[in-house]
């Protein structure tokens, strides 16, 4: 897969997700989890090596937060990634769900046309 684009304003999918390395990011997943952690590394496939990381999902009971160490997430159940800040601490679902009703919204209407 080749990486160059012919504008150099416009940069490809993966050239985004490569200047992400090293930054915290926010991930939102097929399954409505939300992920927060720092990129160290993706493939083609954007599968992705996240340290620090913490996961949020709204269960029947109420918000369950998961902290992890590191961890391997497949790149087919990404809906969409977000670039975060380095300073930024993690603020959980707030603010950041919002983020989830627009997309599921734009899908939504995407899928219609």
């Amino acid at each position: 897969m080749a990486l160059t684009s012919t504008n150099p304003s416009q940069l490809l999918p993966l050239e985004l997700v490569d200047k992400c390395i090293g930054s915290r990011i926010h991930i939102v997943m097929k399954n409505d989890k939300e992920i927060v952690g720092t990129l160290l590394g993706f493939d083609d496939f954007v599968n992705m090596v996240l340290e620090d990381v913490t996961e949020f999902e709204i269960t029947p009971e109420g918000r369950r937060i998961t902290k992890l160490d590191q961890i391997l997430l497949n790149g087919n159940n990404i809906t969409m990634v977000c670039n975060g800040s380095k300073k930024t601490p993690d603020k959980g679902l707030s603010g950041f769900s919002k983020l989830s009703d627009i997309w599921h919204d734009v899908g939504t209407r995407i899928s219609l046309h």
